[in-house]
């Protein structure tokens, strides 16, 4: 059925009258008239006027009723109508032949002939009062009834085509105020089992209606089962079940995905255009990330059935259908997700009680594989946060000096405890001094005043250019979000000296570390890729030059096999770049803790990765969740 959208009840109808013959004979008359009479009864009805419409009619009160009866049986329905042609009988009687187009909300719009039945009385020509005049299948003693269907929700694929999201059954854990006993006692024991605030439970049952289920929590049913026992047999818990989409597990790539749920209110309104509303409320659509991004696609068309059936429910009638449109399912979304490497990403981030992300991404096409935070992070943080990068950021800054020219992985450079930029102080790790080493040995050890002094001799903007190699500062056209990074080009003094050791002004997310490693490892730097087969999320970044990845490469490897990140030196082929990254105000001031790097023909080929601590205080825990993730990988 097409799609033409009517007008509300309660706004102008719309009508397309067949023209007036241009005789003037009595007959063309009393045409006349049948014809004002039908086209004022249609347009009182579908401009929501219930009462005129009425009037219009041979039996007010009978109209009444069931035109009412009409609007509670369509919900928010719009009508449009074009009358046909009419007909008048030698005995006061005549038919207007119409076409009624209900826009359902939600859903396809329904069309169908109808006849109106007109009487003349008292030299006017009224609507009989009939079902017959709603459609032509309704009878006395009969209504219709609409229901409306969703298609199966379309998958979220990974990269092999599989989903990622089955129905899972979920247990409602809640509260039923007309069997709470002791509200303080029961909220304190549901607290102790779900982590929900007892006052915050406390608060809604007491707010909530006579006989209305109060939400506490909704668990998966083996989530559920570890805390039955403390919960099952407390007078006023409640447990009622329903089937969900789920992920594999609650924050299984989250930030990416996201999550499906019942329709709020601000997602009906996101998706009402000027064609009305798509959905309805109770709808199970996407909350976030891809499942909402893609709403639409993989939602699908919603369909109707339209019964007649009995005013009396005591019949048993389950009615008899008149018209139906089936639903269109909606098209599967393929992301470039690896659940081996999600898991595994998960699994290491889960062992760690601060708040930890870790990103994986392809080398040399930018897919992201695997987006994981545990529990006390917010998952979002992943994809769109904004943090310094902290020594990290060397991988750009010797990206910039091996560029100059004027520098090689062996040069000796001096690597100081200290050194002073404009009076300010800048130190290396608890003031290590090593001396004059080359170029490696101070990447490699992480020594922030060779970065500092030699980052100063650079043109000003040059670390944001070789940043911007990598695809840092990209507006990135992407479903789902991502922070590119941001690394100033106009920094002078001691913020310049800051920003090439990854402080100062200096911002990254995990997701664009990740794709900075990739663009080391794979030597091309590509886009990010969520979706398989989507446009590209921008122009490619251009890179640095082959020779300037060929030097920092060993030097990579060389912080792994003898450096600060030497814990991973037996996970295989791995490359990558500690950081330790201060913020705040505190004194001493906090620091987040970072690795970024790449791992060559591992059990999941080449990937490239970032590790982010928040709060970590040093780059080593951010090793040993990378240590996690990789022995995880098999």
């Amino acid at each position: 059925m097409g799609k033409r959208r009517g007008t509300v009840l309660g706004s102008a109808l719309v009508l397309l009258a067949v023209p007036v013959l241009a005789a003037c004979t009595s007959d063309d008359d009393a045409e006349d008239d049948v014809r004002a009479a039908a086209e004022a009864f249609l347009a009182d009805w579908a401009g929501g006027d219930t009462a005129a419409a009425a009037e219009a009619t041979d039996d007010p009160a009978a109209a009444t009723a069931l035109l009412e009866q009409t609007a509670a049986d369509l919900p928010e329905a719009t009508l449009a109508a074009e009358l046909g042609d009419v007909e008048v009988g030698e005995d006061g009687a005549a038919t207007a032949g119409w076409t009624a187009t209900w826009d359902l909300a939600a859903a396809p719009e329904w069309s169908y002939e109808g006849t109106l039945r007109l009487r003349e009385a008292d030299d006017e020509w009224q609507v009989v009062a009939e079902p017959a005049l709603v459609h032509p299948e309704l009878a006395e003693g009969q209504h219709l009834e609409l229901t409306r269907t969703l298609p199966e929700r379309a998958a979220v694929t990974d990269a092999s085509g599989a989903p990622l999201f089955t129905p899972t059954e979920v247990v409602r854990v809640g509260v039923d105020p007309g069997q709470v006993t002791d509200l303080p006692a029961l909220a304190a024991a549901l607290s102790a089992a779900t982590g929900v605030a007892a006052e915050e439970i406390a608060a809604d049952v007491q707010a909530a209606p006579a006989g209305q289920f109060v939400p506490v929590i909704d668990l998966r049913r083996p989530d559920f089962e570890r805390i039955r026992a403390q919960v099952f047999d407390l007078p006023g818990a409640v447990f009622p079940t329903e089937t969900r989409l789920l992920a594999p597990t609650s924050r299984f790539a989250v930030a990416l995905l996201g999550r499906v749920g019942s329709a709020t209110a601000e997602m009906l309104e996101e998706t009402t255009g000027d064609d009305g509303p798509q959905y309805a409320a109770g709808d199970q659509l996407g909350t976030s990330g891809l499942q909402r991004a893609f709403q639409e696609q993989l939602t699908g068309t919603a369909g109707f059935t339209v019964s007649v059936v009995s005013t009396d429910e005591s019949t048993g009638d389950e009615g008899r259908e008149i018209d139906a449109a089936q639903p269109v399912p909606g098209q599967p979304v393929q992301t470039p997700i690896v659940p081996a490497v999600q898991t595994a990403a998960e699994a290491a981030v889960a062992g760690q009680a601060l708040p930890t992300h870790l990103v994986v991404v392809r080398p040399g096409t930018g897919e992201i594989l695997a987006v994981a935070s545990n529990e006390a992070a917010n998952p979002a943080n992943a994809l769109t946060g904004q943090y310094p990068p902290g020594s990290s950021m060397k991988t750009i800054t010797a990206t910039a000096l091996l560029g100059a020219g004027v520098l090689t992985p062996q040069t000796p450079l001096p690597c100081p405890g200290t050194t002073v930029v404009e009076g300010r102080e800048f130190e290396n790790q608890d003031q290590f001094d090593l001396g004059t080493v080359p170029f490696t040995e101070a990447f490699a050890e992480s020594c922030n005043t060779t970065f500092i002094q030699q980052g100063l001799q650079l043109p000003d903007d040059a670390l944001a250019a070789a940043a911007a190699s990598y695809g840092v500062g990209a507006d990135w056209q992407l479903p789902v979000g991502v922070f590119s990074g941001s690394v100033p080009a106009d920094s002078t003094g001691t913020t310049k000296a800051a920003n090439a050791i990854g402080q100062g002004q200096v911002l990254m997310s995990p997701a664009q570390m990740a794709l900075v490693a990739a663009g080391i490892a794979g030597g091309t730097p590509a886009v990010p890729i969520e979706v398989v087969g989507a446009e590209p999320a921008g122009a490619a970044p251009a890179g640095p030059a082959p020779a300037v990845l060929d030097a920092l490469r060993p030097m990579m490897r060389e912080v792994v096999l003898s450096g600060t990140a030497n814990a991973l030196a037996d996970r295989g082929e791995v490359h990558g770049k500690t950081g330790t990254a201060e913020f705040g105000t505190a004194s001493p001031p906090e620091s987040h803790g970072w690795f970024m790097g790449y791992q060559l023909a591992g059990p999941q080929g080449d990937i490239a990765f970032a590790v982010l601590v928040e709060a970590g205080q040093s780059s080593s825990v951010a090793v040993g969740v990378t240590d996690a993730f990789l022995g995880g990988l098999g």
